[in-house]
């Protein structure tokens, strides 16, 4: 089983530039951790300031580790500072996957 985070948040347009290289550096170390299988962000492109979110973790455990990382300290910091808001994201408990 793996467990899939999907969702949006919303960005000022204005902020969008001076968040990317926060964006940039939590992705890098996020991507690292144990467990990571999946995540990225990208902006909707219908909806400037809207991105989209989509991970994929091996189990709870690695989410939870991830939330407790010392680069997700400094990501929170950085969203308050650069006006993210409307967090939805939610948690998908997948069994199997194919291709399509």
């Amino acid at each position: 089983m793996s467990i899939i985070i999907a969702g949006t948040v919303r960005v000022p347009t204005d902020q969008l530039d001076a968040l990317r290289p926060h964006q940039l550096r939590m992705l890098a170390a996020s991507r690292a951790e144990d467990g990571c299988l999946t995540y990225s962000y990208g902006e909707d492109v219908a909806e400037p300031g809207l991105i989209r979110v989509f991970e994929v973790w091996r189990d709870q455990a690695a989410i939870e580790a991830h939330f407790q990382a010392d680069h997700m300290k400094v990501w929170r910091a950085a969203c308050a500072e650069h006006g993210v808001s409307d967090r939805k994201l939610f948690a998908y408990e997948t069994a199997s996957e194919r291709a399509l």
